[in-house]
């Protein structure tokens, strides 16, 4: 199998200098652009040349992407690559809305002044601006992206929780939990515009409660949130041609047989 390293792109800034960092990020990518089969056994000599990199710092890789969930160690063959059911990527998404749930009621209990929430809420409307606007631009709805990532990292800081900020990077180092794993084909589908719709209002909603001091209503609202990734995910899978750019989705085993996930999920309130 003839591999290509990935590049860092301009927007990513330098290229770690460390090999270990570089063999990192060369290998996730690799992975969840699908260079590797579920269960294939990562075979580090060739990789190591590939990547051009000693075998010490891909050990280091391999273990840190292990860590992740992308890899999985079997005590015979080594690494393989790890392959995810829909009920994983579920049980990754509702874990993450429980973090931030939890995250949203801290930020509420733990405000002394609604100004402190200020940048949450502006967040929220800058979206709503950004969205607004017609027709969208792709650089209107990447613009979109980064700021949804700033409300959500904006809510952890409101936290104050170290801990549940370190439970996040686990949970959304799987690509398709991470509350920054959209795709801008979704926002030209017009299947998908409701949904959009609702997750701005979610966002200004969630805002409100935690000026307000409201840690019952921001915690139900930030759940449910959540939930729409999931939502977002089957829409996306069910097109062949948007599946080609979800991360990771090589490694989702099809689940045909078992229909879709609404049926028997249970709501968070």
């Amino acid at each position: 199998m003839k591999l290509e390293v990935p590049r860092a792109r301009a927007s990513e800034g330098k290229v770690p200098d460390s090999q270990t960092a570089r063999a990192t990020l060369a290998l996730r990518e690799l992975v969840l652009k699908g260079k590797f089969q579920p269960g294939e056994r990562i075979r580090e000599v060739p990789l190591a040349e590939v990547l051009r990199v000693s075998r010490i710092p891909l050990r280091i890789a391999l273990e840190r992407l292990s860590h992740e969930g992308l890899l999985e160690v079997r005590p015979t063959t080594g690494f393989i690559v790890a392959e995810f059911s829909s009920d994983d990527i579920f049980e990754a998404i509702e874990l993450r809305g429980l973090l931030e749930g939890r995250a949203a009621r801290l930020a509420a209990l733990r405000l002394t002044e609604p100004q402190q929430a200020a940048k949450l809420h502006a967040l929220s409307y800058q979206m709503i601006a950004l969205v607004e606007r017609r027709p969208p631009t792709l650089d209107s709805l990447e613009s979109y992206i980064n700021v949804n990532a700033e409300f959500h990292q904006e809510l952890l800081r409101l936290s104050g929780s170290r801990i549940l900020r370190r439970a996040m990077t686990q949970v959304c180092s799987l690509p398709f939990a991470s509350p920054s794993s959209f795709l801008i084909r979704h926002y030209l589908a017009p299947e998908f515009r409701e949904m959009f719709l609702l997750a701005l209002d979610q966002h200004r909603s969630i805002s409100d409660a935690i000026q307000k001091g409201d840690g019952d209503r921001a915690d139900s609202l930030m759940q449910e949130h959540a939930l729409l990734a999931w939502r977002n995910l089957e829409f996306a899978l069910k097109d062949r041609d948007m599946a080609k750019f979800v991360p990771g989705a090589t490694l989702i085993r099809p689940e045909g047989a078992k229909g879709s996930r609404d049926e028997t999920m249970t709501p968070i309130a």
